[in-house]
């Protein structure tokens, strides 16, 4: 007998609320969508409303079980998979005291700068903070955007606010305390905050990196696994989202521990590749690694025991969104060959990435020698750099708009490629490997990431769920339904599979080596022309 979920797929512009039936496999029964704003925001900010995001939240279940013709007490459980490293400061009754700041957030310059930036360096961090963060978390916080330097800017910046913090939580740590009425923080999110004591027997907030970053440790929440259940969903709760008070709560994971357990890669070695509106590649590892040169770290997972190695681009496939809105819909009027794809037969063209992905087919690899470089809000990895930006290099007359567009998925892949070797140069990344997100439901993407990447790509269903996947899964954990994550493995299938194409090696490997040379030959430009952006660290 079928046991019947909801998880939450909590992104950067949008949550997908799924049922679930969890028997012999996890399945699917409906999903929808509602879209909430990001708001940038001059020096690098991006915000978010997290009214909007429960707002969306409580519309799609009531929609959904409507759909479903189901009743609210048919819903077993319910949880979360989240973006990561927001943060949303809040009061005694869980009401964030200003409006939550993304991971996109690169407003900290002068607080990482003042907190770790400075005096003798390894990898942009002091010495004397480098080595005890290394020590106690594996990592060290590093980046402009990572949630401690947005924690200690709002401090300096807006101390009427921070004198009303309570608890400080991420995404889905402030939605499962509007559902329960509780704080607490999930392994995962916790260790993403870099104040995380790793060490066996150790487990839990560091006073050590607390005292020396100048954190409040009241401001920290009870830390718990991702498949503990929190508590029961409040009748307040319940009568907004149209479910039963006291269903179950569970802790759930952000998308970077979730959506690799729901695409299917649970052991030792596997290797996934995300492209939603960010990008990453992920592999487990047994033991804690980090890279400081190239911005890539072990991060706590879903599993004890195992971490997931991980290095993360910015804008993945929010570039191919800037395409649609800004190359094949633009304001002007010109469209690709000069016909509106809105008026095209519904029967061939059944969405604009569809008609994207069947143009960009017809043009050659590599794009006519025309590269883009993916970084429309800086960049993480492998290089940390706020004012690093996307550009078209090497247009000439006879490039069209079919190979800017073009362009712009291989310049994704080239990208994606780097991060990959750049693991490589500490573990063994696995080959085939699993592809993930809204990216890999295009068989052209899948071909190219393939060829550039030299690796056999694996799509399971549904790739643009498995985050949903992933903490449907915790669930089933959690209410005694499977014995382990591990086992999440057995009830994902492959559907496609993707090999190298070795007449394209030549021409990608000759444009990736170009690639990998314009960060460097433009990094002092990029600085002079975004001065009165995010500080550069």
């Amino acid at each position: 007998m079928d046991t019947y979920v909801i998880a939450y797929d909590v992104g950067t512009t949008g949550v997908k609320t799924c049922v679930f039936a969890i028997g012999k496999t996890i399945r699917l029964l409906k999903g929808l969508t509602a879209g909430y704003g990001l708001y940038i925001l001059p020096g690098g900010g991006a915000e978010q409303d997290a009214d909007e995001w429960w707002s969306a939240m409580c519309r799609t279940t009531k929609t959904v079980l409507e759909e479903l013709s189901m009743r609210p007490e048919q819903i077993s459980g319910i949880s979360f998979c989240s973006q990561m490293q927001g943060i949303v400061l809040v009061d005694k009754d869980g009401v964030p005291v200003r409006r939550p700041m993304s991971y996109m957030d690169q407003r900290a310059g002068e607080e990482i700068r003042k907190g770790i930036a400075y005096g003798p360096q390894i990898a942009g961090a002091n010495i004397a903070k480098l080595i005890p963060s290394l020590i106690i978390t594996g990592a060290v916080s590093s980046s402009v955007k990572d949630p401690m330097w947005k924690y200690k800017w709002v401090e300096a910046h807006e101390p009427e606010n921070f004198a009303r913090v309570y608890k400080w939580l991420d995404v889905k740590e402030y939605l499962i305390a509007r559902c329960t009425g509780r704080f607490v923080m999930t392994e995962d999110s916790a260790y993403a905050t870099m104040l995380y004591d790793t060490r066996k027997g150790h487990e839990g907030w560091s006073r050590t990196l607390c005292d020396m970053f100048g954190i409040n440790m009241n401001h920290l929440p009870k830390i718990i696994r991702v498949t503990d259940e929190v508590g029961p969903l409040t009748e307040k709760a319940a009568s907004e989202l149209g479910l039963a008070a006291g269903t179950p709560v569970f802790g759930g994971g952000g998308d970077a521990t979730l959506i690799g357990i729901g695409s299917g890669c649970t052991k030792t070695g596997q290797t996934h590749i995300y492209c939603g509106t960010s990008g990453w590649v992920s592999t487990i590892v047994d033991k804690q690694l980090v890279d400081a040169n190239y911005m890539i770290a072990a991060i706590v997972g879903a599993q004890p025991g195992k971490y997931n190695y991980f290095a993360e681009m910015e804008t993945a496939g929010k570039c191919l969104d800037w395409v649609k809105n800004h190359l094949a819909l633009d304001e002007i009027g010109i469209y690709l060959r000069k016909s509106d794809v809105t008026e095209a037969p519904e029967s061939i063209y059944v969405s604009l990435y569809d008609y994207l992905s069947k143009v960009i087919s017809e043009i050659p690899p590599g794009a006519g020698g025309v590269l883009f470089t993916p970084w429309l809000h800086g960049n993480r990895c492998p290089f940390e750099d706020a004012d690093a930006s996307g550009m078209f290099f090497n247009i000439r007359l006879e490039t069209g708009k079919t190979e800017l567009i073009r362009a712009v998925v291989e310049g994704v892949c080239y990208h994606l490629r780097w991060m990959l070797e750049c693991e490589d140069k500490k573990i063994k990344t696995s080959d085939p490997i699993r592809f993930a997100g809204g990216g890999a439901l295009s068989d052209v993407t899948d071909q190219i990431l393939s060829d550039i990447t030299g690796r056999a790509i694996e799509v399971v269903p549904s790739p643009q769920n498995v985050g949903a996947v992933g903490a449907a899964a915790t669930e089933g954990v959690g209410l005694g339904l499977m014995k382990s994550i591990e086992e999440v493995s057995d009830y994902i299938p492959v559907e496609k599979k993707f090999t190298p194409n070795p007449d394209n090696k030549p021409v990608y490997d000759r444009n990736y080596r170009v690639f990998c040379e314009l960060h460097r030959t433009n990094e002092k430009l990029f600085h002079e022309m975004n001065k009165s952006a995010a500080a550069n660290v």
